[in-house]
């Protein structure tokens, strides 16, 4: 039998057929040992082939073949760097929750995303969530980010999931696709999923006032049907994003700004960091990119990880706040 990964707990795979029915589904242990790095060798997204149970009452399987994936989003693995682990797969468009403030989402941590979802083929849209509660100072910094990535050709909405305000434009942007909401914990994934379809009724938690952070409510990636035809897949919040599977010559390349002018440079293996007659620094000096994003890409190509070093803001100035947890 073939179906969809909706759910995935690490052990036991929630699997839907094209006619509806849902099987609970084990993995076999040679998944494990095909050198796959992944912490996770099955994903939500996957199309699988699995085998029924005889020995249940024939509602549990063991998936035996996962199809080709066409795309698939992935993080650095947080107990074992040298693996990863696959948030998800054949998705259509990815939407990316930034919030201002409680809690602050860095550029750094947006143009990491950016860089996964261009390596990777995935649309994504940024998505400003909490508008309702912006003072002056919060509205322009993100009306600032906004242009920032506006000017690069990257989708920016605008929502308040408790106000419903922007919520028909993303349903339009969500319809006939399969998408993912990612974004920090706290930012308000799982409030933006109920007031698309409020019958979810996901589980949602205030952000702790003490370090302005989200409490982890979603702890494992879900796909859910939404009743305007799209489907989405809810994910934990993530903290840090470590890029991974990707030689230096290459990090240029996902700065859509960067390639746009890639061969303006002089040299054609410009790294755009000390060689001369370099376009991406000109651009640079002229405002024409934004130093945010010129930060974001020296850190990638030093191999940083974001969540190890003090984040940067739009303006290029640091966040004096401290290194995030």
């Amino acid at each position: 039998m073939t179906g969809l990964v909706y759910k995935s707990t690490g052990s036991w795979y929630t699997v839907k057929t094209e006619e509806g029915e849902v099987y609970e589904c084990r993995i076999k242990g040679k998944f494990r040992i095909k050198g796959i790095k992944s912490t996770n060798p099955v994903a939500v997204g996957d199309i699988v082939d699995f085998d029924l149970d005889e020995t249940s009452d024939a509602t549990t399987g063991v998936i035996i073949n996962i199809h080709e994936r066409k795309n698939y989003i992935v993080r650095k693995s947080v107990n074992l760097s040298k693996q990863v682990h696959i948030i998800a797969s054949n998705i259509d468009k990815v939407f990316l929750l930034v919030t201002i403030n409680n809690p602050p989402t860095t550029t750094s941590f947006i143009d990491r995303f950016l860089v996964t979802a261009e390596a990777y083929g995935i649309e994504a849209v940024l998505v400003f969530n909490k508008i309702d509660t912006f003072d002056d100072a919060m509205l322009d910094e993100q009306l600032f980010l906004q242009f920032v990535y506006d000017r690069i050709g990257y989708k920016c909405l605008r929502v308040s999931s408790t106000q419903n305000k922007g919520i028909d434009k993303l349903k339009e942007e969500m319809t006939g696709n399969v998408s993912m909401f990612s974004g920090h914990s706290g930012v308000g994934k799982s409030t933006l999923v109920n007031a698309l379809q409020p019958s979810l009724n996901l589980k949602t938690k205030q952000i702790s006032e003490q370090h302005s952070q989200g409490q982890h409510t979603t702890t494992f990636a879900e796909m859910f049907d939404l009743d305007f035809g799209a489907k989405i897949i809810d994910t934990p919040g993530i903290r840090g994003f470590g890029i991974v599977d990707m030689e230096k010559e290459e990090i240029g390349d996902y700065f859509p700004e960067f390639f746009a002018l890639k061969d303006q440079c002089k040299f054609n293996n410009c790294l755009h960091k000390e060689e001369p007659y370099c376009a991406v620094k000109d651009a640079l000096e002229n405002d024409e990119i934004a130093w945010s994003r010129y930060r974001s890409y020296l850190q990638m190509l030093e191999g940083e990880d974001e969540h190890y070093r003090t984040d940067i803001y739009a303006d290029g100035k640091n966040n004096d706040n401290g290194v995030e947890e």
